[in-house]
């Protein structure tokens, strides 16, 4: 597995949040959802992007792509200026500034919400409603707000996220939620290729002839028994040498990847799958259930059976 495939194997939406928002100027929208992660595509129009403290602001334009990580909160509109007149909540509640309930109230058709659908701003909206949905690495590997803009990107999926999104036809969830997927996929992808994106260490350590050789080992097969020592045999070099400099370009011992990577996966599937506690150890490298379950709670706080329990 290379290093981009194993970061963005992650988004898999299921039923995600996706709508065509039609703005007519002045408008703006305060997002308090807390999604762990937010698509916003420019179809036509401009519109601003503020997170809270406002020293990030961006400006998208036709083409632009802007990802938001959660869960904290930003505001949408035509300038950093206008004054929200909605306030998006969890579960996709939306109300106005004073309480009230806005649900239904600007409803424009199949997953079209706004002012009017021929309003001279148009923006896409994909949101994964879970934690689940997107893996813990992936998001650990994202800055709060990032940004793609059409010159540097031209994205392939627009027309069909455009098509798709008022089809109100018999399997339009699953379509979209898929070709949410492609979006993310494709724009992370871009992204990470970009000399300003701050990639994880790990991501960058993967390029070093040492650590990278030993990462590609313990992320194409996390069940094997790896030591410190075996790992530096396979890579060429003393157990001093690998651990020094594994340490000092990935910021944490072999063992503790190792650790977190086995984990991240038994997260993974205890989230994905109905595998046994027994079958998801044997697959990561433990030994036992009681032995992954110790491991998963010191480190995520909660048991494997009540990780699995939430997902659900």
């Amino acid at each position: 597995m290379d290093a981009l495939a194993g970061l963005l194997d992650g988004p898999r939406a299921r039923g995600a949040f996706m709508i065509r928002a039609c703005f007519e100027p002045p408008w703006a929208v305060r997002v308090e959802d807390q999604a762990p992660l937010t698509v916003m595509l420019m179809a036509r129009g401009d519109a601003w992007i503020t997170p809270d403290g406002g020293d990030e602001r961006v400006r998208l334009r036709p083409g632009d792509l802007a990802i938001t990580r959660g869960p904290d909160p930003y505001t949408c509109g035509d300038a950093p200026d206008t004054a929200p007149q909605a306030l998006i909540l969890p579960g996709g509640e939306c109300r106005y500034p004073d309480g009230r309930t806005l649900n239904g109230s600007m409803d424009l058709g199949v997953r079209t919400w706004g002012d009017r659908p021929d309003a001279p701003t148009v923006m896409l909206i994909g949101t994964y409603l879970m934690q689940g949905e997107i893996s813990g690495r992936l998001l650990d590997a994202l800055p709060p707000l990032l940004t793609l803009p059409a010159d540097l990107w031209q994205c392939p999926l627009t027309p069909f996220l455009m098509e798709e999104i008022v089809r109100d036809e018999p399997g339009q969830e699953v379509v979209l939620d898929r070709l949410l997927d492609l979006l993310v996929i494709s724009a992370l992808r871009a992204w990470f290729s970009r000399p300003e994106a701050a990639a994880p260490a790990w991501y960058l350590a993967l390029g070093d002839p040492v650590v990278g050789r030993a990462l590609r080992l313990i992320q194409d097969d996390p069940a094997h028994p790896w030591t410190v020592s075996v790992l530096a045999a396979e890579a060429g070099v003393s157990r001093a040498a690998l651990a020094r400099r594994f340490t000092d370009l990935v910021g944490e011992p072999p063992m503790a990847y190792l650790t977190g990577w086995r984990l991240a996966l038994a997260a993974d599937r205890l989230r994905e799958t109905e595998d046994t506690l027994a079958a998801i150890a044997r697959r990561v490298g433990y030994g036992s259930a009681f032995a992954l379950s110790s491991a998963f709670k010191r480190v995520y706080g909660v048991s494997p059976q009540e990780h699995r329990t939430r997902a659900a």
